[in-house]
């Protein structure tokens, strides 16, 4: 399997949202000389890329809900960094609603796709539970 036949909406958007931070920082310390918000909105801007990544090739469900719930909290920090590059003037309202509009559109993503999968595997376990017990086991039998 290539790497475009494992391409998915978050994932691609993940990594464009990356491209816009990487490029934005570079702006940000070139042309405004500032480091320290700069590396920050680095450093939570890309990281959503990385664990969309290492949650698709996660060991379990659980880790594939524990890796998409990183990069929603990292999502939603970047998004603190871009409310406070605005509001102290580093970003134009133009330049902010663009990344915001990305931003905000990725964490919404991520949330759907974490919600889905805990809902998944509630169903599953639902469903396994409704199996024993109709095949004769008892709570106390499974719980005890």
């Amino acid at each position: 399997m290539t790497n475009k036949e494992k391409e998915s909406p978050i994932r691609e958007k993940s990594f464009a949202l990356a491209i816009r931070i990487v490029n934005l920082y570079k702006y940000l310390t070139k042309e405004k000389s500032e480091f320290t918000i700069s590396k920050q909105i680095l450093k939570s801007g890309t990281s959503p890329g990385a664990n969309v990544r290492e949650a698709q090739n996660g060991e379990s469900d659980a880790d594939f809900i524990h890796k998409l719930s990183i990069a929603q909290k990292e999502t939603a920090e970047t998004i603190y960094w871009l409310d406070l590059l605005h509001a102290t003037d580093y970003l134009t309202s133009t330049e902010y609603e663009s990344l915001l509009k990305d931003s905000e559109e990725l964490l919404k993503m991520i949330r759907s796709a974490v919600l889905t999968k805990k809902r998944k595997m509630a169903l599953r376990t639902s469903a396994i539970l409704v199996t024993l017990l109709l095949s004769g086991y008892s709570f106390y039998t499974l719980f005890s």
